[in-house]
């Protein structure tokens, strides 16, 4: 008897947690329409950090949200394909403070990865950054002001050298490590994946910094949106950080489900893409919450200045760069700010 009237009771549990399921998905809203947006990707392929929106739609977080993604790929985040599509509303992509200075109409509405995860390769023929000298650098993506030629200028300051003393060798993103293996390149700042490929096809070259110690301050990668387009679409840009936000941290807490999804969208062999994905999570490159840092964001804005890319007297505010209200929208749509692990921003 005493069976029966447990079995009874577990049967009445499962009943009512069914009927409690089904009442909650009836109670969430399908979506009216799916709303149509592009987001670019400032790689061609992307390196495994610039994967965010692939998990995003992979993994149906865009379409909880009733977005409609379709992915886009520049060469280079300052390239004038990349701002041209921010600008003109035709995508949402990456934007930095040097381009709004010069009077880009957009602003930063997510900071994807607050943290540099480059490091600087040389050829196996350089020691030190003095040994630059005279060398082919890369400035992939973009050329002069591209973000290889930022860091290849950061290399060199380091040894009381200029731009002007070595050769920036313009080309696609894709010939960053191609060029380093093949020995046209003496330095190019590459992602983690590639670095593990580097010294796997070609044993001699090596790491000459951790840009992120060379430059710990500098901020790496925001998505940004113009003006219009935060004017006439404000909620389709807020829920689509808020898609971004939560893929950010699938990324950090699902890793079965997202490499299989890197693999794919950067075309990389499997070891690499979880070597990068190792030290990025480590590293805390990817954002957990806004990714939004003021003292990051004003630091790299003084680094312009300080370079000669921003005029002293344009020189953006933090506010002027960031899109804070809408970010903090976001994050209260995404459950608020967390925690995972040792990672905040």
């Amino acid at each position: 008897m005493i069976v029966n009237v447990l079995l009874q009771a577990f049967a009445g549990a499962v009943l009512l947690a069914s009927l409690f399921s089904i009442e909650a998905f009836a109670a969430e809203p399908a979506c009216k329409e799916m709303r149509k947006v592009k987001l670019g990707v400032s790689v061609s392929p992307p390196n495994v950090v610039h994967t965010p929106v692939f998990v995003a739609k992979s993994l149906g977080i865009f379409s909880r949200h009733c977005i409609d993604a379709d992915i886009i790929e520049f060469e280079g985040g300052a390239s004038a394909a990349n701002l041209a599509a921010v600008v003109q509303g035709t995508a949402l992509a990456s934007i930095n403070a040097t381009a709004i200075s010069q009077g880009l109409k957009a602003k930063q509405i997510w900071g994807m990865a607050p943290r540099l995860p480059q490091a600087y390769m040389v050829g196996e023929d350089i020691k030190t950054a003095a040994d630059l000298k005279g060398k082919r650098l890369s400035a992939a993506g973009g050329g002069v002001g591209s973000f290889n030629w930022v860091m290849g200028r950061e290399v060199l300051k380091t040894a009381g050298l200029s731009v002007d003393d070595v050769q920036f060798v313009s080309s696609a993103t894709a010939g960053r490590l191609p060029g380093l293996v093949a020995g046209q390149l003496s330095g190019v700042a590459l992602h983690p994946e590639d670095v593990y490929l580097a010294q796997k096809e070609k044993p001699g070259v090596r790491v000459l910094v951790d840009l992120s110690k060379l430059v710990p301050k500098y901020f790496f990668n925001a998505y940004g949106a113009g003006e219009g387009m935060l004017t006439k679409d404000r909620a389709l840009v807020r829920d689509v950080a808020t898609a971004l936000i939560e893929a950010n941290r699938a990324i950090y807490t699902q890793k079965e489900k997202v490499l299989p999804i890197m693999v794919d969208a950067t075309k990389k062999p499997a070891e690499a893409v979880n070597f990068a994905y190792d030290y990025l999570v480590k590293n805390c490159v990817w954002a957990v919450n806004t990714g939004f840092s003021k003292e990051r964001t004003e630091w790299s804005i003084q680094n312009g200045v300080d370079n000669g890319d921003i005029q002293a007297d344009k020189k953006p505010t933090y506010e002027q760069v960031v899109d804070v209200k809408l970010g903090e929208e976001a994050l209260k749509a995404a459950g608020g700010s967390k925690k995972i692990g040792a990672c905040a921003d």
